[in-house]
Order: structure tokens, then sequence, then C-alpha cells
């Protein structure tokens, strides 16, 4: 940084979350300066298209068309990368390091895919790059991954950390509305995007586990062993049966430490009503991080938008320039260039509870040939719920709750169910998650 604490930085990108950046550095100037003790100076603006960066009153003549105009410049300190993708925008970071330019950034698929890559040429350039508004938005899980949680070995990690799903969802259990409507309706609020693959698959949600898990457990996560399923298949029904039962769906991140490895994987699954995270619907994203010394910890907020990302994009420029970020980039030994590769368990050997909805012929035996199934592949049965036949002659919904058991029995078992004469259609699974407990002394 300079040696009279300004700070100068250059925003590439400017559109939903780099406008919300121009404006903090433009209008709380002030503030951020009495609360640092920095001078953060805005010197350039990146970009193809600069309506928005009008629209919150950047001066025009911060306007640049190529990067080069930025990295050249030895008053910027901080360049911050709010491009997405993992193209163009690796290129640009990649640059910047190599310029020797502190690196901001909200870009979590391009940390999850070449986090390690990144981090190992930073250090190798005497430079850090900070990315708290890369995983949940406003909500500073990040610092305390590297801060406040620093003295414990974490346990587990439950995330709603896309607040697309998590939107889409509430709608569909609140109001009883079919998948699709939700979505046609979220996009036209502009709560999802006009392709919302990335979101309703669960793909968004994985690239923000594979960085927090990272740091939680000090190790390189393999993206591609993460098992992700998203909520694009989910049907109401099995919303409705579920609530019967006293349980809420939700898009869940979840990295569990195990004996002889790492749980990680993105599923719906369902909460009873009493789980601390089953009461967080809309928009909102909330992690839960248990450490084997302070037990259970809950972080909520906004996990998206213009201002609450943002918040956590000038966090981090304040952070760089007041040493902090630079201190824990260079001292952890948490980072992925740093750790050794973690060892993720396949699906199969995940052991829980399940939610299963089977659609059968209404006739008798039917109950019998199912549950000798269960009961070959080791499956204790813990409830059962059947309504009356549908009047449309598809089959009669039965739906039946498990102990605790292996993945790999509940999918053998269900192949050889669906293969039964009696069984109309293929078996619908949903995970149940129950409460994590504390590991305290």
């Amino acid at each position: 940084m300079a040696s009279d604490n300004t700070v100068g930085v250059a925003l590439i990108g400017c559109g939903t979350v780099g406008s919300g950046v121009a404006r903090l550095l433009i209008n709380d100037h002030d503030l951020l300066a009495s609360r640092s003790g920095l001078d953060v100076r805005l010197r350039h603006v990146v970009d193809v298209d600069f309506t928005r960066a009008r629209q919150v009153g950047v001066d025009e003549g911060l306007f640049r068309k190529d990067i080069d105009d930025a990295l050249k410049d030895p008053r910027t300190h901080v360049v911050v990368e709010l491009v997405g993708g993992t193209t163009l925008a690796r290129t640009f970071v990649q640059r910047a390091l190599a310029a020797r330019k502190h690196v901001v950034t909200a870009n979590k698929a391009l940390l999850a895919h070449h986090g390690a890559e990144l981090w190992a040429m930073a250090r190798a350039h005497g430079v850090c790059i900070a990315f708290e508004a890369s995983c949940v938005g406003g909500v500073p899980v990040i610092g305390a991954l590297l801060g406040g949680l620093l003295a414990n070995e974490i346990d587990a990690l439950y995330g709603i950390v896309n607040g697309t799903c998590n939107y889409i969802l509430s709608a569909m259990a609140g109001r009883g509305a079919a998948y699709a409507d939700v979505l046609a309706q979220a996009q036209a609020d502009g709560l999802a995007e006009a392709d919302p693959t990335l979101d309703v698959s669960g793909e968004d949600s994985a690239h923000k586990l594979a960085i927090l898990a990272g740091l939680a457990f000090g190790r390189r996560i393999d993206y591609g062993a993460i098992h992700v399923e998203g909520i694009d298949t989910l049907d109401i029904a099995d919303i409705r049966y579920g609530a019967e039962l006293g349980y809420t769906v939700k898009l869940l991140a979840i990295a569990r430490r195990q004996d002889d490895g790492l749980s990680l994987r993105v599923h719906p699954a369902f909460l009873h009503d009493t789980h601390p995270l089953a009461g967080v619907n809309g928009p909102f994203n909330a992690v839960s991080i248990f450490g084997h010394a302070v037990g259970h910890t809950l972080f909520y907020g906004r996990g998206a938008g213009s201002m609450p990302t943002a918040s956590a994009v000038v966090s981090d420029i304040l952070s760089v320039g007041l040493g902090a970020a630079t201190a824990q980039f260079a001292r952890l030994g948490l980072w992925p260039d740093r750790a050794e590769p973690a060892r993720q368990l396949p699906i199969d050997q995940l052991r829980g509870r399940y939610y299963l909805r089977l659609t059968c012929q209404d006739s008798p035996g039917v109950l019998a040939a199912v549950t000798d199934v269960f009961g070959r592949h080791r499956i204790s049965l813990s409830g059962v719920l059947q309504h009356e036949p549908d009047d449309g002659g598809a089959g009669v919904p039965v739906v039946i709750t498990t102990a605790a058991t292996l993945e790999g029995n509940i999918r053998a078992a269900c192949r050889e169910i669906d293969a039964l004469p009696v069984v109309t259609a293929p078996t619908v699974v949903v995970r149940i998650v129950e409460e994590h407990q504390e590991k305290l002394p």
C-alpha cells in the first residue's frame, strides 16, 4: 500500500455487484476512512458497458476498456475481479497477480476449479487473494473460518448457500405451487436468472462448498468428487408428504468429517421443522459450523444481491489495506496450495435416514413384497404413510421413512423395488438430515 495509507482500487466488471462496490467506495468514503484509517480510492473501472457505473455516479474519467491501463498504474494496489466465469476472469486474475496487485474476487466457480493454482501464483508474486464475497454474499463465513474459529478442529458444516433455490423451495412449501410455476415467477421478479441452471442444478452451491470445506478442514478439495443434486426434479407432492411428517425441504451443502474421510455433498434434504436451518426462508442463506471447542455456530444473512455482496468485497479491500488479509494469506496453513488432498468418500458410504415415495398398485401383498426387499438389504423402517388411491389411476403413493442405513443399501433396495410388478413408477428418494450433535469436551 501507499505510505500515506491510500489504497487504490481497480474495479474489473461494473455490473450488479460491481456497481454496488463503486457506490460504497464513492458514497461511503468518509465512513470507511473513519472506521479503518484508510483512504480508499477508486482509480479505474474496466468494462465494456458503463451504464451501471454512470448510474451510481462514477467519474467518466475512470472508465477503461483495457485492463492494462489499470495494471500499469502504480497507484493501483487492489484489483477487484467481478466479471464471473472461469475463462476471461481467470486470465484477468493471473495478469493482476503477475503485475503484483492484490486481488479481491467474488468468483466462486473460479476458486472452486482453479483456487490452488491461483493461490500459489499469488504467493509466488508476494500478493494475496481475498474472497469473502465468493460464498455467502454479505455473511462473513470465510472470515470466521480464517479467524474466529481458527482454534477449532471443524467437525461439520451445513449450509443453505443459494438464495434462488431457497426462495423457490420456500415458495413451493408456502404456496403449494409446482416448481415450474415458482421458477417462472422468480424469473419475472428478478430473483432467478433467465437460465437458472447453475443455481437449480446445485452446481453453484457445490462451488461454495468446495471453498468452505477446503478452509474448514485444511484440505485440498476435488470439486469433481463432490456429489451434487439439484432441486429441478423435486415434486410438490413430496414437499406435501414431508410436511405431513413434520419436515421442511432445503437444498443443503454438507461437509462432514467421518472416521475414514470427508463426506461432501449437495442435495435437497428433509429437515425436521425444529432444525435450526428449517426456518431459513426466502432469499436468505445460513451456514451451521460445528467446532470441537466452540460447538455449534450459526451464520445467517443475505447471501446475494448488489449491496450485501458489495459489503463483503469492500470489507476485503479494507482487510488487504490494513494488512490483515495479507498476514493470513502468508501465515495460515489452510490454503489449498499448501494443504494435502482430502480423502473424499463416495456417496454410497453415507450413513443416514431416508424418505422414500413408492407408487404401487392397489392390490394385496404390496407392502409385504416391499418390506421383504428392505429386510434383505438390512434397512429398518421407522414409519409408513399411505393415502387413498389417486382418482387418476396412476397408483397408490406409499411414503416410507427409514432408520439410519448406508446409502448403498438404499440404492440397491430401490433398484429391486422398482423392478417389482406391483411398483408402477421409479421410487423417489430424499435424504433426511438430522441436527448435528455437538462434540464439546
